[in-house]
């Protein structure tokens, strides 16, 4: 095997791996959006996708509240709850397929024996992989944008105190880049594979016999 094409498919699914580990941080994580006030500087509230927490400095204390009905959340919550759930589920897709379409996998190498299977899996993965990322980047991205929107409404009075961005959003921008970067490496890993199981056509000559081959048969009867 080819060390470099070797590399690359180690690094495309060890990224797909962490970055997965790194949406379903985000999704778990409650502080999408976080509120602090300036008459209560030590409290801080923090929104996620399924709680509400308010975090005390004073006493280290942290107290969630799960949301009462769907009805009562802001549709861009409602929105990133319903695309972060799918990066999970195609994210985890594109990693059980890209692991067994590596070449060091020989678990199920007697049902694999074409290479073009193996290339298949891997592709099917890597293209999982950067669907998962563009998944990812969305949600984050939009509420993002949302709260920027509204940190800098000017019909809004400036007493009024505003949402600003949580630790969440960071973690999911970096769950999708590495998504993107691990489905980019895993698709070249498959090119690589394909030209090095090409083929290599070397033609044969025609060899004819010499004016002397048939001297030298009759010298040894």
């Amino acid at each position: 095997m080819d060390s470099s094409n070797g590399t690359l498919e180690l690094l495309g699914v060890g990224l797909a791996i962490v970055a997965w580990i790194c949406s379903l941080t985000t999704i778990l994580m409650p502080s999408w959006i976080t509120l602090s006030t300036d008459l209560l500087p030590t409290e801080e509230t923090n929104m996620g996708l399924w709680v509400t927490c308010v975090s005390q400095e004073a006493t280290d204390k942290l107290e969630c509240r799960p949301y009462d009905s769907m009805f009562e959340l802001p549709p861009d919550i409602i929105l990133a709850r319903i695309l972060m759930s799918l990066v999970l589920g195609v994210g985890l897709l594109g990693v059980l397929l890209a692991i067994p379409g590596i070449r060091l996998v020989n678990g199920c190498q007697n049902h694999l024996d074409d290479f073009s299977c193996k290339r298949a899996l891997k592709a099917i993965g890597g293209a999982l992989c950067l669907v998962t990322g563009i998944l990812g980047l969305i949600p984050v991205s939009y509420v993002a944008h949302l709260t920027l929107v509204r940190f800098f409404d000017e019909t809004v009075p400036q007493i009024v105190p505003r949402w600003e961005f949580g630790y969440a959003l960071f973690c999911g921008w970096i769950a999708g880049i590495l998504h993107l970067v691990a489905g980019t490496l895993l698709l070249i890993s498959c090119l690589h594979f394909q030209k090095l199981d090409s083929p290599v056509h070397i033609p044969l000559g025609i060899v004819t016999p010499g004016p002397n081959f048939e001297r030298t048969r009759t010298e040894y009867v």
